[in-house]
Formats: C-alpha cells, sequence, structure tokens
C-alpha cells in the first residue's frame, strides 16, 4: 500500500488501464479456450458414425473393384483394387480388437476380423481368376460376397447405435454450451463491476485531495488565513502540489507576524530617531572638534618639512613628508576605499618610516601585475600585515630581512602575497590568528599576529566571504607568508607597477 501510494499519478493511471486490460484479456482467453474445446468435443461427437461410414464406402469399394476385375480382367481394375484394400487395412487399425465388456466395442472387433477374413477370400478369389481357375475363383466370389453383406450388416447397426449414444452426449454437450454462455456473461459482468469500481477508487484518491485543496484555497482566496493544513496520504503530485500549499500557508503566517514586529520595531526607532534629532547638532560639534588636532598635526608637519628644507637638511625634510603622508592617509582613508597604487604608497612611506628609526634593516620590493593599481580595496589592508612582518618577523634576526610583496590575478581572483624571511610562525599561532584567538596580553610579548584580526574582519564584512586570507609558515626561522584573495573586477588597461 505504501508502494502504491508513493507513485506518480501517471504510474497510477497507467498500471490502473493495464490491470483492467490484463483482467479482461485472460477472461476472454478462458473463455475463448473453453468454447474451443467444447466445439472440439462436439465435432468429436460424431467423428466414430463418421469413420464406420468411410470404412462401408471402403469395403463397398473392394468389393466393386473385386467384381470389375473378375469380369474385365484388366490392370486398371486390380490397381483399383489394391488400393482399396490398402486403405480398408488402414480404416482397420482404428478398430478396437481388444476383449472387453463394451458392446460397441465388441462389435468393432468382429467387424475388424470379419473385414480381415473377408479380404483373405477376396485375395483367393483375385489369385484364381489370374490363373483361369474358374470355379475356384466363382466359389471364392461368392463366399466373399456373403462376408461382405455381413459385414455391411454390422457396420450398419454399430453405426446405428453409436449415433443414437453420439446423439445423447451431443444434446448434453450443447446443454452444457448453453450454460457456459451464462456463466461467461456473469463473469463478463462481474469483471465490469470490478473495473468500474477500480475506476472510481482511484477516481476519488486522485480528485478527492484536489477538492480539498480547491476548498482549503477558496477559503484563503476569501482573506480566512486560519486554516487547516490539507491532509493527503501519499508521495504523488497531488500530495506535493498539497505540501507546497500548506508550506506556502505557513511561510504566509510566518511573514505577517514576522512584519507586525516590524512595524512594532519601525515605530519603535522612529521613536527613538526623535530623541536623537535633539543631539544631532552636538555631535557635530564634536565631530568638528576632533578634526583640529589632525591637521594642526599635518600643518606643524608641513612646516617642520619646510625648515628643514631651507636649513638644508633633506634627509630631515624627505622623512617629515613621509611622516605626514602616512598620517594623512590614516586619517583621509579611514572606512573608505583606497586603490591598491594608494596602498602602496601608503606602505613604502611606512617603510622608509622604519628603516629611518631603525638605521634600514627592512628591505623591501615589489611586484604588481598590469592593470591591478587602479582597483578598488578596502583602505588599510597592506600596511598592517607588512607591520606585523617587519616588527614581529624581521626585527631583530641575525640574517638580512627582506619584505616581497607580489600581486597578480590567479582563478578569478586578485592574489597578493606578503612574504618575509624572518622567525616564522608556529602552526598554532597561526590557527589562534584566523580564529580571532589572540589576546590584548599578548602585546607584553611581542607576539605576531596584531592588527590582522582587524584586518581579516574588515575583509570579510567588506566581501562578504570567508576565504579571504591565508597565513603559511613552515615552520622556525623559515619566514612567514600571508596570502590575500580578493575578488577581481575589470582593471583598467595601462596601468603597472614593478
Amino acid at each position: 500500500m505504501k508502494k502504491w501510494e508513493s507513485l506518480s499519478i501517471r504510474v497510477k493511471l497507467t498500471s490502473a488501464f493495464l490491470f483492467t486490460l490484463l483482467i479482461l484479456f485472460f477472461i476472454n482467453l478462458f473463455l475463448y479456450l473453453n468454447v474451443n474445446s467444447m466445439l472440439e468435443r462436439i465435432n468429436e461427437v460424431y467423428q466414430s458414425n463418421s469413420s464406420l461410414n468411410e470404412l462401408s464406402e471402403t469395403l463397398e469399394r473392394v468389393q466393386n473393384s473385386m467384381e470389375e476385375y473378375l469380369s474385365v480382367k484388366n490392370t486398371d481394375t486390380l490397381e483399383a483394387y489394391y488400393q482399396s484394400c490398402q486403405e480398408l487395412n488402414g480404416q482397420l487399425q482404428d478398430l478396437n480388437d481388444e476383449i472387453c465388456s463394451n458392446e460397441m466395442l465388441m462389435m468393432e472387433r468382429n467387424i475388424r476380423r470379419m473385414t480381415g477374413e473377408y479380404l483373405e477370400v477376396a485375395d483367393e478369389a483375385m489369385q484364381a481368376k489370374r490363373g483361369r481357375n474358374i470355379e475356384r475363383y466363382g466359389q471364392k466370389y461368392e463366399e466373399a460376397s456373403v462376408k461382405f453383406r455381413n459385414i455391411s450388416d454390422w457396420i450398419y447397426s454399430l453405426n446405428n447405435l453409436q449415433f443414437e449414444v453420439n446423439t445423447e452426449s451431443y444434446l448434453g454437450l450443447v446443454e452444457a454450451l448453453r450454460t457456459f454462455e451464462n456463466f461467461s456473461l456473469v463473469i463478463l459482468v462481474l469483471a465490469g463491476i470490478a473495473n468500474g469500481f477500480l475506476i472510481y477508487v482511484l477516481a476519488r484518491n486522485i480528485t478527492g485531495p484536489l477538492t480539498a485543496l480547491a476548498q482549503t484555497a477558496d477559503r484563503v482566496s476569501g482573506g480566512c488565513l486560519e486554516v487547516e493544513d490539507v491532509q493527503v496520504r501519499g508521495r504523488d503530485e497531488v500530495a506535493t502540489v498539497a505540501g507546497a500549499f500548506n508550506q506556502m500557508m505557513e511561510s504566509i503566517r510566518v511573514n505577517l507576524e514576522k512584519t507586525r514586529e516590524n512595524m512594532e520595531k519601525e515605530a519603535a526607532m522612529k521613536e527613538k530617531q526623535l530623541m536623537m534629532e535633539s543631539h544631532l547638532k552636538d555631535a557635530q560639534l564634536k565631530y568638528l572638534q576632533a578634526q583640529i588636532n589632525p591637521h594642526f598635526l599635518f600643518n606643524t608637519l608641513n612646516a617642520g618639512s619646510q625648515l628643514a628644507m631651507m636649513e638644508g637638511a633633506d634627509r630631515t625634510c624627505l622623512f617629515v613628508e613621509n611622516m605626514a603622508d602616512f598620517f594623512r592617509y590614516n586619517v583621509k582613508k579611514i572606512n573608505q576605499e583606497a586603490t591598491l597604487q594608494e596602498e602602496l604608497e601608503l606602505v613604502d612611506s611606512y617603510l622608509y618610516i622604519m628603516n629611518v628609526r631603525f638605521s634600514g634593516e627592512i628591505h623591501f620590493k615589489s611586484q604588481v601585475e598590469e592593470g591591478l593599481l587602479k582597483v578598488k580595496v578596502p583602505s588599510m589592508i597592506l600596511q598592517p600585515i607588512v607591520e606585523n612582518a617587519a616588527t614581529y618577523g624581521i626585527r631583530g634576526i641575525d640574517w638580512e630581512g627582506w619584505i616581497v610583496l607580489t600581486a597578480a590575478r590567479e582563478d578569478g581572483k586578485i592574489r597578493i602575497s606578503i612574504r618575509d624571511n624572518g622567525t616564522g610562525m608556529s602552526q598554532e599561532k597561526i590557527q589562534e590568528v584566523m580564529e580571532g584567538r589572540i589576546q590584548e596580553t599578548d602585546l607584553s610579548r611581542n607576539s605576531t599576529g596584531i592588527g590582522l584580526g582587524n584586518v581579516i574582519s574588515r575583509l570579510r564584512l567588506y566581501y562578504n566571504t570567508e576565504n579571504v586570507l591565508e597565513i603559511r609558515s613552515e615552520g622556525e626561522n623559515k619566514g612567514t607568508e600571508v596570502l590575500l584573495y580578493l575578488p577581481c573586477p575589470e582593471a583598467e588597461e595601462g596601468e603597472s607597477h614593478v
């Protein structure tokens, strides 16, 4: 039953049609075989009378051909005689030759025995005729004629007796055929009723759920959303539609509830907005006041740069200019987009400042694929990574420290690599950085990963994907590589940086 309910409507209709067709086929086959069997039995009723008539005719042809040969004595009559005798012997093989209590079978045995004797006497008459023994063939002819008449009488009697018996059998078979006709009619009526019932059950199984679904949909169209789910058994197309309808109604109810909650939240937010508007001017004033200190810093640095230039301190002038550019970028670009070229210029300014502080310990080189310099990226994503590489990677090592930055297209993305040859990172530390588990107390221990958590969070929010940054290190004193995977927009042509 479960398998039937899981079938589709097409399979159900096809199965019902084939099942009905098979029932009608087997019923017709049964009726056909039984009618043919009864007709064959009716044909066999008078087969015995027909056989006896053929035997009588063949016996008569033997007698006539013998008489013609005895009268005419030519080759044609002799050949006709032997042919008739051969046919007669073949027919005698079908007669009974056993002793039994059945009267008709005993008569068949006597006819067979008497016909055999008749043929022997007839052969003797034919041989006497061929030997021109007139007296003998005349005597044998008379003897054969007597036997011929006796055999004919026996065949006639047996034929009449069998006809009487066969007539009774025929009447019984005809009556049985009429009864079978009535039985066949009853079977066909029952089969029709069964097929009609099957079609009714199948139609109700299909149209019942559709009717319930239509009634429920009509109530929903009238504005009543508090309706019960349509109950449908099985997993056919109707059950699928009913399930989708039930799910749709549930979604509508949930959405209505969410809409009501959103309206309540919106009303509350409007109240808060009215309260916040009164503080807007105060916030704007504080914002203008907060800009005073950065502008004062930039003006002071510019003044120091001009003073150093007037005194001929070129290196001091360049250092102050880089300091001003670095702080100006931090203030101007915070929470804004920047181009990859601007990010690289910030890295150059930062590394210049660091090399002045630490006497040129940091060696840096970069290579960016053509067309990527004008690509927009979140600001302040390269400098924190380079700062970590300089501060916690190559600072204090006993060999020459290098930081290499490359950017290229790869598999539809921009792949940015920042690699150093410093102290490296353990896999546990890499895992902590990627999972955001670096604590503020790590600052005192000069651990790596400071600033990376901020970069990772902003990149994930900006590009709405988790796989934006990867850290690789082969172990202690084997360097560290930080990889950024950024979506690759259409870059402007003609831009390159090496």
